[in-house]
């Protein structure tokens, strides 16, 4: 396509959206000029579909339950006055406990200031805040987070060794929806163990966001925690950024939540738009569906030009692959959908695999965001009247040129500036498209019936260790094979989890179990001191 031409398509396809300071680009995706008229009585129904769904429809029919993550930045939405009293309550009381914490009318245990942040959590429990604490994260902040995500000890040694002799000064805020996660049940006891360790009591530094009820709520409740703040049913782990899960740690570091909510706001109302063609979020889920031809048969690469958005991929892995890959479609048909997703960041990516996005297989499209805005002052030049900044345009431009000069799709997003509006404004923006995506393929965007399945197989494992354990134990200073313990707690088909449970323990002084070597890996024998 000449220049001129390749002009024309773009100011036809370019989506300019003043109201949220954004605009949306889809002209170097290879639709033909019939693509989006032939998808318009799809992308109607899925428009028809998200208004049910924000009316209290019960989009998420595996759980009957509604999916209510846009009334949290418009209550007045919710479709009882229930709901919405426990929106605005909440939020109130976020504020009223943000300004007794930065004021020092609560304070630890010991009588000093929160300074420092503790958060635990997994998943839309830890990705949401981590990406809003990244992203908009200062010098100045009120208090410095920290993150326990993961059940990796040493992963956790790493955090606590980092805040150090300021433990006395860390608000932790415990988060689960059930209480039951592993991961996060891992972290709080960690967390408590480490508090103890240092003469403090865990629950007097404590705060958890779950469900009214749940586990950990009588957990807190019985341990005298700090304060309590409620998950809703109605709100997917993926999708609760803007609930308490998210807003709550962000109050406390300092960020302006309500401009976080004002823009995912602005961004909802724009987006309920039936208008497509000035409609970004239906645009983006056009685009995907025209890049992936409605199957996932392309990856999904996102390419922020901003360090500040480093982690915006990370958490765009968790909405849309566990959103969107499901086996079954609503009426049950067996589908294998999905997107997957990964990125990097500008131009970081051209000295790490732009060379396979341009000249390697061609599986994916590329969405690169922009964002105008440098930096806050005056840039020094570090060329003749030329800026980093400046640099970091043209290297954006330079890719996207290349890419599309070997045939390669992509989408651009710009932004004026990186703030807390824009941040909400993208995280919505993300959000509807999802929702309309899976309209288009028919499926159930808002259950994750995988993870369960996978959490399943894990209580499964830890069984087989206890029951692998037991016997050394019972037969302790002998020693047995993988393949003999296995027949003796009747598992013989799980001898390989059984010898990967016995190398983990045989690893680590916990178990006190100890590895015989053999030449031969797998003849090695095992036993318990």
């Amino acid at each position: 396509m000449n220049a001129k031409l390749l002009w024309e398509r773009y100011k036809k396809h370019l989506c300019v959206c003043p109201s949220i300071g954004l605009m949306l680009d889809i002209s170097r995706m290879n639709f033909d000029d019939t693509f989006l008229q032939r998808m318009e009585p799809e992308i109607q129904k899925a428009f028809k579909a998200m208004d049910a769904l924000e009316c209290g429809a019960v989009a998420n029919p595996d759980e009957k339950r509604m999916v209510g993550h846009y009334w949290l930045r418009a209550a007045e939405l919710a479709p009882s006055p229930d709901i919405r009293r426990e929106i605005e309550q909440t939020f109130l009381n976020i504020k009223e406990f943000t300004s007794l914490v930065h004021t020092g009318k609560i304070t630890s245990e010991k009588g000093s200031r929160f300074t420092m942040l503790l958060c635990i959590g997994i998943g839309g429990s830890a990705l949401g805040p981590q990406f809003i604490a990244d992203s908009l994260g200062t010098s100045r902040d009120a208090m410095t987070p920290y993150f326990l995500d993961n059940t990796d000890p040493d992963g956790m040694d790493k955090v606590f060794d980092e805040i150090k002799d300021k433990l006395s000064e860390t608000l932790c805020l415990v988060i689960s929806k059930s209480g039951g996660t592993a991961e996060t049940k891992n972290g709080m006891l960690e967390a408590e163990h480490a508090y103890t360790k240092a003469g403090l009591v865990f629950g007097k530094h404590a705060v958890a966001i779950t469900g009214v009820g749940s586990k950990l709520d009588k957990i807190a409740i019985s341990g005298g925690w700090i304060a309590r703040f409620p998950m809703w049913d109605w709100v997917g782990g993926r999708t609760s950024v803007m609930s308490a899960v998210g807003i709550l740690p962000a109050a406390l570091q300092g960020i302006y939540i309500e401009n976080l909510l004002k823009g995912a706001a602005q961004c909802d109302e724009l987006t309920r738009s039936a208008a497509t063609t000035s409609n970004p979020a239906a645009l983006l889920a056009l685009a995907w569906y025209h890049g992936t031809n409605g199957r996932g048969a392309k990856d999904m690469v996102i390419l922020p030009y901003k360090d500040r958005l480093l982690l915006f991929s990370r958490y765009l892995q968790q909405l849309i692959m566990e959103s969107l890959g499901k086996g079954e479609d609503v009426n049950g048909k067996m589908v294998n959908q999905g997107i997957t997703v990964y990125g990097n960041k500008g131009s970081t990516d051209q000295h790490a695999y732009v060379q396979q996005l341009r000249d390697g297989v061609n599986n994916f499209f590329v969405t690169f965001i922009e964002v105008l805005h440098d930096r806050d002052g005056v840039s020094p030049e570090v060329d003749n009247s030329i800026t980093s900044g400046d640099y970091l345009n043209s290297f954006l431009q330079g890719s996207r040129n290349a890419l599309f000069e070997n045939n390669r799709e992509s989408i651009t997003i710009t932004v004026e500036k990186l703030d807390a509006h824009s941040i909400g404004a993208l995280i919505a923006l993300y959000e509807r498209a999802v929702g309309f995506y899976a309209s288009l393929i028919n499926i159930n965007a808002y259950h994750q019936p995988g993870v369960e399945a996978g959490k399943k197989m894990a209580g499964s494992i830890i069984k087989l260790q206890l029951d692998a354990l037991s016997f050394l134990r019972q037969n302790c200073g002998r020693s047995f094979s993988a393949e003999y313990i296995a027949e003796a707690v009747n598992a013989p088909d799980s001898v390989e989890s059984i010898f990967k449970i016995l190398e983990h323990a045989s690893a680590n002084k916990d178990h006190r179990v100890k590895r015989i070597e053999a030449k031969n890996v797998f003849d090695s024998h095992y036993q318990a001191c």
